[in-house]
């Protein structure tokens, strides 16, 4: 009798080791709670987050090297329509593939800013001098030319950190001076 007793207590030792094993186990294993059944973010390891943060940090200065690029690629195409419209006196086909690409190259950099399209009368922001709006397409190539270098100017004041609101606004009176130069012919 005591011989199995004594198994018995083994026995009912073996089973309540293998159920404290098994409830163990059940915290290691995903949860209906959470969505995807996969960890909370508090237990990820420390070093992920740094890893993140660096990687995020990086991903950001490449971003604004690459806005920076933008703003000179769109200063000299600036550049180069004024030069061949002051020679010419016309827009050549070369000059309105310029004119698109110009377009294009303030699009991204407006998109990287935060900025919008800018259909509100244009406003000034604080702490900037109103230029005069051209009424010759001559003086629209020479005011082109001197809002895309105001444009790349503010943008080389910038960190990968702040936004410009006069970046965005010179891109705006950039956009409109590019879509005012394609539709005149």
């Amino acid at each position: 009798m005591l011989l199995r007793f004594i198994k018995l207590s083994v026995l009912v030792l073996l089973l309540l080791c293998g159920v404290e094993a098994a409830y163990s186990q059940a915290d290691m294993l995903p949860d209906a709670s959470t969505r995807s059944g996969r960890r909370s973010r508090a237990d990820k390891p420390m070093g992920l987050d740094e890893m993140l943060a660096k990687q995020r940090a990086a991903r950001d200065k490449k971003d604004h090297e690459q806005m920076l690029a933008r703003g000179e690629q769109a200063q000299k195409l600036a550049t180069q329509l004024e030069a061949s419209f002051a020679q010419n006196h016309d827009l050549s086909r070369e000059d309105r593939a310029r004119l698109e690409s110009l377009e294009e190259t303030v699009r991204k950099i407006r998109e990287e800013l935060g900025g919008d399209d800018d259909d509100s009368a244009d406003v000034e922001p604080a702490g900037t001098v109103e230029e005069s709006k051209p009424s010759t397409i001559e003086e629209a190539f020479k005011y082109l030319q001197s809002t895309t270098v105001k444009l790349v100017d503010e943008l080389k004041k910038t960190t990968r950190l702040s936004i410009s609101a006069i970046a965005i606004q010179s891109s705006n009176s950039v956009f409109k001076l590019v879509k005012f130069l394609r539709l005149r012919k």
